[in-house]
């Protein structure tokens, strides 16, 4: 009872750092909420949102099952190969990147310096990664697939990073003791453990790009983003319904697929 008593007296007098963290976040969301103007719904918004829902269950039936470049079926092909092509590289380039800013194997100043690269590559959105290809490039799904390769270095460098400092050492000890050579210890010794963890996370990485590449043709980078803004700029309801559900059809699909292969890779 006494030790009890002891360990109660002895316990991290926390109560006063909680107020001061409870304070600070209730000032941060009073600032937060003032400097949003609310004015209320815009009619006219509210109107258009209507029009949106009512042609999710009347959509153009010939536009939705239309094999010809203007058809639902084949922006959601070109949408997808988009974000499978800049998942693609984006992965590959990832590598590189991710073993020079480890800093259980470069020193300190080489993992540094990839870091803070790796840092200002995710600083920019992908719009604004879409607009500068598209000045270079032209528009079209080139520009895309470039908006998503580089977007995706970001991400998937900062997840390998990650799998890369959690590498078991003493496999490659036990490897370099055998006489190994660098060769065999990376085919024996590195790969086998982080390919699982490079596959999942480029799966995972391009069910973002789909999503991702969607928005994209909202600046010309192909995709089906343009058309469903031209579309409702136009005020064409029904072709709005149309890429949206095939849109909605094309996420969950992949979403649902991406997810089992994922947990199969971790289960083994």
């Amino acid at each position: 009872m006494n030790k009890i008593k002891k360990a109660y007296q002895e316990r991290p007098r926390t109560l006063f750092r909680n107020i001061i963290i409870s304070l600070i976040l209730l000032v941060i969301l009073y600032w937060a909420t003032t400097s949003i103007n609310y004015k209320g719904l815009d009619t006219k918004g509210t109107e258009i949102a209507k029009n949106i829902f009512r042609a999710i269950f009347n959509p153009d039936i010939e536009l939705l099952f239309e094999v010809e470049e203007i058809g639902v079926p084949f922006l959601l092909l070109e949408t997808m190969s988009i974000a499978l092509l800049g998942t693609i590289f984006g992965s590959i380039l990832a590598i590189p990147m991710a073993f020079l800013a480890s800093r259980n194997i470069m020193p300190k100043p080489i993992s540094a310096a990839a870091m803070f690269i790796i840092a200002a590559i995710r600083t920019f959105p992908a719009l604004v990664y879409g607009l500068m290809f598209i000045r270079v490039t032209g528009p079209g799904p080139f520009a895309g697939v470039l908006t998503l390769s580089v977007t995706s270095i970001g991400m998937v460098s900062k997840l390998y990073i990650e799998a890369i400092e959690d590498l078991d050492r003493g496999i490659l000890e036990s490897l370099d003791a055998a006489g190994c050579n660098t060769l065999e210890k990376v085919r024996y010794g590195i790969l086998p453990q982080l390919m699982t963890n490079f596959l999942s996370t480029s799966i995972y990485r391009f069910e973002i790009n789909v999503k991702n590449a969607s928005i994209l043709g909202l600046v010309g980078a192909g995709g089906i983003g343009a058309p469903l803004l031209f579309a409702m700029s136009a005020y064409r309801w029904s072709e709005v319904g149309s890429i949206l559900i095939g849109l909605v059809v094309l996420v969950l699909v992949i979403e649902q697929a991406s997810t089992k292969i994922r947990v199969k890779l971790a289960r083994g």
